[in-house]
């Protein structure tokens, strides 16, 4: 068969009603999610007036993310997967409305928000354990690539919409909306997308979640097909630094507020166009390919800001290293594809939360470092790691075949 006739269109993914609904339902659940967190963090601090407690409850809407991909992704497999994303939906939209009480102590305004992030981890294990049921094919990587692209994009217009919405109507407001959005999703689910048998009904399934965890984790590290596209998926921890590092780079660029906002928009853009144009316009086969060259290449490409370029090179060499990142796309997919139907949502949440843990860990060791050393050179001490890692994980490819 001819390879750019198994490519999928837009139109083949979006012609499927249930990737409408699970894709509008995306983009409301995310945008929450940012919603939540900014105007949570805008609360704390007009009440306390403290930028360590803001930085705290910043940190309470990211690091149960971890906990919940590892802990309760095996909810996806257990339950039907569309039940589990309607009660995730609703229980944080329930506490969220919590949030939104008048008089609420602070420090179960951050438990709060904390169970919110820690309840989208199943949410997101179940929606992509779901897609391969309704996109097939092409048309799943293809699927796949729009939805992380509009998660990036979701998670954007949400911190935006976010900063609007606390500065013009208050922050209970925005609380207010996140709940909606939430509830919102919860509907569409219901409404747009079949119910279907939880993966294992029928069959023998008496693992203690700890033994589900358990068996996820051997099954995805003793599985090359499972292990080498979650590996790559982690290497994102390295090219994305330089959002841990903004502001430092920025300032030692010379600019501002608004050269921070494009040193963030920069490899975010890039990352969106690579990925998009990545999965459409090359053959499916040629993607798997690639995989591994392109990611040693978003890492490498870091290494050029050693020379420390000015502000429209720098940009060049992040926007370049977002598109580059294109890889992950496929790797999603073949990872998500590879695992057995009745371990997909726990094998997926496994895999998100190294990546959270990984991110989170990276930009920590960053920010501090930036501190001591020019932002520009840890950026391509990332990239010279990323590079490392990148070329290890390939040579531990070519052996395993």
């Amino acid at each position: 068969m001819d390879e750019a006739a198994e490519r999928a269109t837009f139109r083949d993914v979006f012609a499927a009603p249930e990737f409408r609904t699970l894709w509008v339902a995306q983009v409301a659940s995310v945008t929450g999610d940012q919603l939540a967190r900014v105007a949570l963090t805008v609360l704390v601090y007009d009440r306390t007036h403290s930028a360590l407690l803001a930085a705290v409850t910043y940190v309470a809407s990211i690091v149960p993310a971890f906990f919940g991909g590892v802990l309760l992704s095996g909810t996806a497999d257990r339950l039907p997967r569309r039940a589990v994303m309607i009660a995730c939906d609703l229980a944080r939209a329930v506490l969220v409305l919590a949030m939104a009480a008048p008089g609420m102590p602070m420090a179960a305004l951050i438990v709060l928000l904390a169970a919110v992030t820690l309840l989208g981890a199943p949410f997101q294990s179940a929606r992509t354990a779901m897609l391969p049921d309704i996109l097939a094919g092409d048309r799943f990587a293809l699927g796949q690539a729009v939805s992380m692209t509009t998660y990036q994009l979701a998670q954007v217009g949400g911190f935006a919409a976010g900063g609007v919405v606390a500065g013009f109507l208050g922050t209970r407001t925005s609380l207010l909306a996140d709940a909606a959005t939430f509830a919102a999703s919860a509907l569409l689910v219901r409404r747009g997308v079949r119910a279907r048998p939880a993966p294992g009904a029928g069959t023998e399934r008496r693992d203690a979640p700890l033994a589900d965890l358990t068996a996820a984790t051997r099954l995805v590290f003793s599985n090359p097909a499972l292990r080498t596209p979650m590996l790559l998926g982690w290497l994102s921890a390295f090219y994305n630094v330089p959002d841990g590092v903004a502001t430092p780079l920025a300032g030692a660029l010379g600019g501002g507020a608004v050269t921070v906002g494009l040193i963030l928009t920069a490899q975010a853009l890039g990352a969106t166009a690579g990925r998009i144009a990545f999965s459409r316009w090359v053959a499916p086969a040629r993607r798997m390919r690639l995989m591994e060259p392109l990611a040693i290449a978003a890492s490498a490409v870091l290494i050029l800001l050693a020379v420390r370029p000015g502000l429209i090179l720098s940009l060049a060499i992040l926007t370049a290293s977002g598109v580059l990142a294109c890889f992950q796309a496929p790797a999603s997919a073949a990872f998500v594809t590879a695992a057995p139907p009745e371990r997909r949502g726990q094998a997926f949440g496994l895999a998100l939360g190294g990546m959270n843990l990984g991110q989170g860990a990276a930009m920590l060791l960053a920010g501090a470092a930036a501190g001591h050393f020019a932002p520009a050179m840890v950026i391509a001490v990332a990239g010279a790691a990323g590079t490392a890692a990148a070329v290890a994980i390939a040579i531990g490819n070519i052996r395993s075949r």
